[in-house]
């Protein structure tokens, strides 16, 4: 049985923890092209094979509702940051692609974001980066 005191404890610096560093890295948006959330949606995207991925796949990535990504992707759209077309393997679904404009948005916002995490995350060194990743991986039930 897990030590409750020390399991809240525990619980409450990786909420704080993750609340400061999010409230840092969240700067980088400030006199961006971008909003975070469409960051999100370009990160998946652009890493994906042809700079597409699924709607799914990139809902699945996110911290919002389906709906919700969906209407963001619609905004994206809209501005000519991604396009959106029906999936040929999967007639419910639909595929997103970065233009080059997002991609270049994306860019942009990318070196710098990078950076702001890389000088906030230098205060762990290597063993621990890895140990910090093996342990939120297992806490989201992923295995390492």
């Amino acid at each position: 049985m897990t030590n409750r005191h020390l399991a809240v404890d525990a619980w409450e610096s990786l909420f704080r923890a993750q609340h400061e560093v999010f409230t840092e890295i969240s700067d980088d948006f400030r006199d961006s092209d971008l909003a975070q959330a469409e960051y999100d949606v370009l990160l998946t995207v652009t890493r994906a094979p042809g700079m597409t991925a699924r709607l799914r796949d990139v809902t699945s990535l996110m911290l919002v509702s389906q709906p919700s990504v969906s209407r963001l992707v619609d905004r994206m759209v809209a501005r000519g940051l991604v396009t959106k077309c029906a999936d040929p393997e999967d007639g419910r679904g639909a595929l997103v692609r970065a233009t080059e404009k997002g991609a270049a948005a994306f860019r942009k916002v990318a070196t710098q974001h990078a950076r702001t995490i890389s000088e906030r995350m230098s205060r762990l060194d290597e063993d621990e980066l890895r140990q910090l990743r093996d342990l939120t991986s297992k806490l989201r039930g992923q295995d390492c």
